[in-house]
């Protein structure tokens, strides 16, 4: 299983040198994991109960039967966790496909008056930084690569700002629970609560985007002036600018829903989604009759002006199967307690850099690593493993750590965040050329952010 895993992610990383698209060996992988676990169950002396985070005491005495029935109930307990995440980024993407309809990005195109590369480096990084704060990183590098294309004509130029705004924006979802999937984990997980997380990933984050971005904005790629027409800045409608404001609010509405509620977050945004689908149909003056279902002329044009369905078939559904493949195929290494025996080695191995005052005896480097790791494994599983591996509770500074270095680290891999994975897919960015280029940027901010935290909990906080 491990082989199958360790192949089916080099054909994900060697994507543009196999010319196959990397859904096709993330979706295969899930598949031939699963049914490996399957057909050889009887063979498997572990397995870890993810809905209760440790290892089961009796899988060996459980008979062929009880074993397959286990497999098929924790494979439902993973489809069913996936699809929370997924059903969240389908509604996100296709609000912000929807604002998109109405050229609401636009309002924020025109904000943006200046030519000078550095001077666009910042805007861009600031926005990626409190954007993706507000609307999620992966909905934020969606919004701003989108204005990206459309202000930086030149592909090679377009793609430095790209490698930035994926280190800016993941830097920025680290602070905010709705911010990344894993700080959203968390946040539901009851492990942080939404003041503790700011104050305590607030300046470390904002550390993590600046240090790379100041060492950018003085390299070659980033000197002079980008060269482009003077096209109109004003939006097409003239509900642009309500419905950037409108998709924009309907999103940060999201927690506030689940706090209100304590239902998942998707709840609410399927919820933000049909109030923005609600005005973008009124606004769009459609005329499209959801009882039309018979397939004539009348409903196929109806349906093809209807804003709503021409942003579902813009969104990103390749990214969406890839991440089903990706989490599905770690959720079966984690399944078998591999990840966590993995990381509670790590944790019994390393020295103990973490202070008794901090209020952890984890070691620091582990959660240093895991943040290497989250660049290399996805970092929804990793941090899922820790929410088994430690019984800390609410707001202990382990959390807030384990937030950051999963929410950052996986800015060093262009594969490693969703973030980087859409940027990929948008932009076409090659795997190597970002390994190259961007990683080492992401590194040093993730170090410095990192050293920043570690300050901060020991003597301040």
């Amino acid at each position: 299983m491990i082989i199958v895993f360790v192949v089916g992610y080099l054909a994900i990383t060697l994507e543009h040198n196999l010319k196959i698209d990397k859904l096709i060996p993330a979706l295969a992988m899930m598949a031939v994991l699963w049914a490996l676990m399957a057909l050889n169950i009887d063979g498997f002396s572990t397995w870890f109960n993810s809905a209760k985070h440790a290892l089961m005491d009796n899988f060996s005495v459980l008979n062929h039967e009880e074993k397959i029935h286990l497999l098929e109930e924790t494979l439902l307990h993973h489809l069913g966790k996936t699809a929370e995440i997924l059903v969240f980024l389908l509604g996100a993407m296709t609000i912000v496909e929807i604002i998109d309809y109405f050229d609401g990005f636009s309002t924020i195109k025109s904000f943006i008056k200046t030519k000078s590369k550095s001077r666009i480096l910042w805007i861009f990084a600031f926005l990626a930084f409190i954007l993706s704060a507000i609307i999620d990183n992966l909905t934020a590098t969606i919004v701003l690569i989108s204005i990206l294309q459309k202000i930086v004509h030149d592909k090679k130029v377009r793609l430095w700002y790209a490698g930035l705004i994926i280190v800016a924006a993941n830097a920025g979802g680290a602070w905010s629970p709705i911010g990344d999937v894993t700080t959203t984990m968390l946040w539901i997980g009851k492990k942080v609560s939404t003041g503790r997380l700011i104050s305590y990933l607030l300046i470390p984050s904002l550390v993590c985007m600046l240090v790379p971005t100041i060492i950018a904005s003085f390299m070659p790629a980033f000197k002079g002036e980008i060269a482009g027409d003077e096209a109109d800045d004003k939006p097409k409608s003239k509900f642009g600018a309500t419905m950037l404001y409108l998709g924009l609010g309907a999103i940060v509405f999201v927690p506030v829903f689940k706090t209100v509620t304590h239902l998942p977050p998707y709840v609410g945004m399927m919820l933000s989604l049909a109030i923005v689908a609600t005005f973008a149909e009124i606004y769009s003056s459609s005329k499209f009759n959801i009882s039309q279902i018979d397939g004539d002329k009348e409903h196929a044009a109806a349906g093809h002006h209807s804003p709503v369905h021409h942003s579902l078939s813009k969104i990103e559904l390749p990214s969406i199967l890839f991440f089903l493949g990706i989490l599905m195929a770690v959720a079966a290494l984690e399944s078998l307690g591999l990840l966590f025996g993995f990381a509670d080695t790590l944790k019994e191995s390393l020295p103990m850099l973490g202070t008794e005052t901090a209020g952890t005896q984890v070691s620091d480097l582990v959660i240093i690593l895991l943040g290497v790791g989250s660049a290399v494994i996805d970092n929804v599983p990793l941090v899922a493993a820790s929410l088994g591996m430690f019984s800390e509770g609410l707001d202990d500074p382990l959390w807030h750590f384990i937030a950051f270095s999963a929410g950052t680290g996986g800015s060093m891999l262009i594969i490693g965040s969703a973030a980087g994975v859409v940027a990929m897919g948008m932009e076409k960015i090659d795997f190597f050329w970002y390994f190259k280029k961007v990683a080492w940027l992401a590194f040093i901010g993730f170090l410095s952010g990192s050293i920043v935290f570690i300050i901060l909990r020991n003597f301040v906080l």
